[in-house]
């Protein structure tokens, strides 16, 4: 019985290590979230935070601007309209996912 366990406990993880523990891009966004955001944005993107506002339901073109290169896409109306927030560049690729994350949750 123990050997059966530990085959199934083998073939789990390495089922898990080729897909990099990948659980999609909702769950890629939400670390990335909670890696670099958490800072200045509240744990919970539905909610303002120590100095960013509340970020739930944002646009994919909102998120890409304001983190690779700290602007407003064209047209936006920001909700708090400040400079406080610098560029994320190392973010572009995690942007996607940020955007999943973001966009998956209520405003």
């Amino acid at each position: 019985m123990r050997i059966a366990t530990l085959g199934i406990l083998a073939v789990a993880a390495w089922a898990l290590a080729c897909t990099g523990g990948d659980t999609g891009p909702v769950e890629a966004g939400r670390r990335a979230y909670v890696a670099n955001c958490t800072a200045c944005h509240s744990p919970d993107p539905t909610r303002d935070g120590t100095m960013g506002p509340a970020i739930a339901g944002s646009s994919p073109e909102l998120v890409e601007a304001r983190v690779v290169r700290a602007e407003y896409p064209p047209g936006y109306t920001p909700k708090r309209d400040t400079k406080l927030m610098p560029a994320q560049p190392f973010l572009k690729a995690d942007v996607p996912a940020i955007a999943a994350y973001l966009g998956s949750l209520p405003r």
